[in-house]
């Protein structure tokens, strides 16, 4: 795909523009080492780069000490769009005049002219198609890498160039996240990555407690890479990007203002802008028309506003106002001695650079700086290695060449490899800070500074690394410090939001033509006390709306709703159902589609409805009971036996046959009491256990044994006394239910049919959890076919029992 990129564009410009190069070797030190530079002049990002590279390289070659005799030669190249027509019309010059093959391009003509026999359509021609060229131009003299403030969508294509011709291709302005190592390994991005900004935009949505954003953003690669780097950031938080909406590049006012108003309409007052500084300002003044940058709106700007503040100021008093209270992004360079001294050269760097004085200095200004640094280092590295300087063809290409392509003059460097490797190796520290590269070939301690736009200014109120996230100290402070990344760690510094307000905005409000929020109501047939339609009308009632609109009345805003019934009125609808609705939309008992926000009603929170939906704190107390049918015991001549039952009779009499035969053996031999013929001995027996019951026992004990035998014997007959006076009490006294079930045990040991709510989890549970059969289960309406149920018993086509919630019983 690559060869096809170089085959095209060599065809279009067939004239003779590559020479008929052959290989080259240089020696392993030579004079001077070319490289290419390609920049938009007239861009914020450009103009400051500019002035930097040319001061690097001016330090790099006074400075013996660093490549030790060898020299740069930089050589520049406007990539902007009437650049590109300057170059055409060069082509086209060229044809018609002759002119050789190893003539500049940009020599021939220095704007275009009308020509109605010309054959390209000029509004067609993208500018990474000058890139391209730009770039294809510097291969006719020997250059061994390539620097630029590319845009990330120019990066993409140059850097096929590059992988083609092994020319490391490093940039101080390509932000974009897709730009991986893996598909561009000669592209060297040497500054920070998106990837970055976008999870410090989501730490600060996180850190306020936010959940909506709306992206606003530039329709290219460029922008649309960097919100979806944005979303996946967001989603690790829990949030979303719930609107997102596309400028195309150099989008009108009124196009702008059409998006904006769409904005407007939206729920999310969270806005997060990412485009290009040659065209958010514009947005932003649209906005200020709009009426949004008022109170209640929180506006997130990545970088490029901070590289507009920090090169343009002081700012016009428009912009000024249009910024207000704005949050934006700087990259993040540690202060040091070598960076202020820098800082101090620049106004004297940019005096003569523009009409209106020095220009301001931004932070991809420091990293044009620094790269150029890193570049001089890893070709001395090169050197110190045995790297030559040598190129060679490419086969592919000669066998391709037809005619005058002069297709072999495209070489490969045959040390490219080499060189960046020595790129990625590098270890130093410039404007920027510790300049390595980590192992996916970005660079370490990346990091932010967080800027609140304040007056005619900007005021920092805290930093972002990836080390510590958010914090209110520098961040090369906390590398020494233990990992620490929780929620209480995370400060910044107040903020000053728009509208001059100092109180954290909501970040959302009511749509102004949203729809009106669905909340399900289960239309009951039973228990209208709860909840129910008032008949005649499409109005509920019950305890259930009573709680819901005493809620909706302590909110400090309106809430737009309508209640929707569901069910067919005819029987209880399944609540889990009306629960599925709300997040599946398709219920499968009603076999309906529809969809709910919400549900109001007597909905029991379940394990299998926690999965589904969330549920509020409730506001009912709730358990399942069971109700059983019950009859009433009559008095008669035997009621004094009911205190006991038949087997504790038996028990008691035993014990007290037992207990006199135990102490005639311990007695009979020594107390006279306890002797007689055989007749008299048994009549004692059972006389002295009976009488003991009424403590009225006769005979005297002599033996120890006996005594204590004795002792404990008459306690228990107190307990068996005590106990049997209190129950025939309270039988003589109060009315006396029975039935044949003792509890839910019961209800699990036999096979009668229990009758539940139909709709109600009980059901479900009965089944899943308690391992009764489903046909052991009817569904049951009304309080009244409960009664008929359990009138009838389970012989007759009732139910032995009724488990139902306890509010409803």
């Amino acid at each position: 795909m690559n060869l096809i990129w170089l085959v095209v564009l060599v065809m279009v410009f067939n004239n003779g523009h590559f020479s008929n190069g052959v290989s080259t070797n240089t020696s392993n030190r030579p004079e001077v080492v070319n490289i290419g530079c390609m920049l938009s002049f007239h861009s914020e990002i450009g103009k400051v780069g500019k002035v930097a590279l040319e001061a690097a390289v001016e330090d790099v070659n006074s400075d013996p000490a660093v490549l030790r005799g060898t020299k740069l030669r930089l050589t520049m190249k406007d990539i902007n769009y009437s650049g590109f027509m300057a170059m055409v019309d060069g082509c086209r010059n060229r044809r018609q005049r002759g002119f050789g093959d190893r003539e500049s391009l940009t020599a021939l003509s220095s704007s275009r002219q009308e020509t109605p026999n010309l054959d390209f359509d000029y509004s067609l021609i993208q500018p990474s198609i000058l890139s391209l060229l730009t770039a294809l131009q510097f291969m006719e003299n020997d250059t061994v890498a390539i620097i630029g403030s590319l845009s990330s969508i120019t990066a993409h294509v140059i850097a096929h160039i590059a992988n083609e011709l092994q020319v490391p291709l490093l940039s101080f302005a390509a932000t974009d996240p897709t730009l991986s190592s893996l598909q561009y390994p000669f592209f060297v991005r040497t500054t920070l990555n998106d990837l970055y900004q976008m999870a410090a935009i989501a730490d600060i949505v996180e850190y306020f407690e936010w959940r909506d954003v709306i992206a606003i953003y530039v329709d290219d690669d460029y922008g649309r890479n960097g919100i979806a780097a944005l979303a996946d950031q967001l989603a690790k938080k829990r949030c979303q990007i719930s609107y997102k909406s596309p400028l195309k590049a150099q989008a009108s006012r009124t196009e702008i203002t059409d998006v904006l108003v769409k904005v407007a309409l939206a729920e999310s007052r969270i806005l997060v802008i990412h485009t290009t500084p040659t065209w958010g300002i514009d947005v932003l003044d649209v906005a200020q028309h709009l009426g949004m940058m008022g109170s209640g709106y929180v506006w997130i700007a990545t970088n490029w506003l901070s590289t507009i503040v920090d090169t343009s100021s002081p700012l016009p008093s428009e912009t000024v106002e249009n910024i207000q209270g704005l949050i934006t992004l700087r990259m993040y360079t540690p202060d040091s001695e070598i960076k202020r001294n820098f800082v101090s050269r620049w106004k004297n760097l940019t005096r003569d650079q523009t009409a209106n004085g020095p220009k301001g200095l931004n932070t991809y200004g420091l990293y044009a700086y620094d790269t150029v640094w890193l570049l001089a280092h890893a070709i001395d590295a090169f050197f110190d290695q045995g790297g030559n300087i040598s190129f060679s063809k490419d086969s592919r290409l000669s066998e391709l060449d037809r005619g005058n392509l002069h297709l072999d003059a495209m070489s490969i460097f045959n040390g490219g490899k080499l060189l960046r490797d020595n790129i990625l190796l590098a270890n130093l520290t410039g404007l920027t800070g510790t300049i390595r590269f980590a192992s996916d070939r970005s660079l370490i301690f990346p990091a932010y500074e967080v800027v609140n736009a304040i007056g005619t200014g900007a005021r920092t109120i805290g930093y972002w690394s990836k080390y510590s996230g958010l914090s209110v100290v520098p961040p090369d402070t906390l590398y020494t410090k233990p990992f620490n990344r929780s929620s209480s760690n995370q400060q910044l510094y107040g903020v000053i939001w728009p509208g001059q307000t100092t109180q954290k905005p909501r970040g959302w409000v009511l749509s102004n033509n949203g729809r009106l929020l669905k909340f399900g109501v289960p239309n009951r047939v039973s228990f209208p006390e709860f909840i129910g339609v008032v008949p005649g009308t499409n109005m509920f009632k019950g305890y259930c709306i009573d709680v819901f609109t005493a809620s909706l009345n302590l909110l400090p805003y309106a809430v737009p709703y309508e209640l929707i019934p569901f069910g067919d009125g005819l029987k209880n609808p399944s609540r889990t159902e009306l629960v599925r609705l709300i997040t599946a939309g398709v219920s499968m008992s009603f076999l309906v589609l529809m969809v709910f926000d919400a549900a109001i009603g007597d909905i029991a929170i379940t394990t299998e409805r926690t999965r589904m939906v969330d549920l509020t704190q409730p506001y009912i107390e709730t358990g399942l009971v069971v109700v059983a049918p019950v009859k009433k015991l009559n008095s008669n001549a035997v009621a004094f036996l009911r205190p006991f039952s038949t087997n504790m009779w038996l028990v008691t009499c035993a014990f007290f046959l037992i207990v006199g035969v135990v102490v005639w053996i311990l007695e009979h031999r020594m107390n006279d009491e306890f002797r007689g013929p055989p007749r008299r001995q048994i009549v004692t027996i059972l006389w002295f256990s009976f009488s003991t019951w009424f403590k009225s026992h006769r005979e005297s004990t002599i033996s120890a044994l006996g005594r204590i035998l004795l002792v404990i014997w008459l306690f228990v007959v107190l307990i068996i006394n005590s106990s049997y006076i209190a129950s025939l009490t309270s039988i003589l006294t109060v009315q006396q239910l029975s039935s044949h079930v003792k509890g839910f045990e019961t209800l699990l040991t036999t096979n009668d049919p229990i009758g539940y709510q139909q709709g109600s989890y009980t059901g479900v549970y009965l089944t899943n959890e308690c391992g009764i059969h489903n046909s052991r289960l009817i569904p049951l309406n009304s309080p009244e076919a409960y009664a008929e149920a359990l009138r009838k018993g389970p012989k007759n086509g009732g139910v032995a029992a009724v488990v139902d919630q306890r509010e409803f019983l």
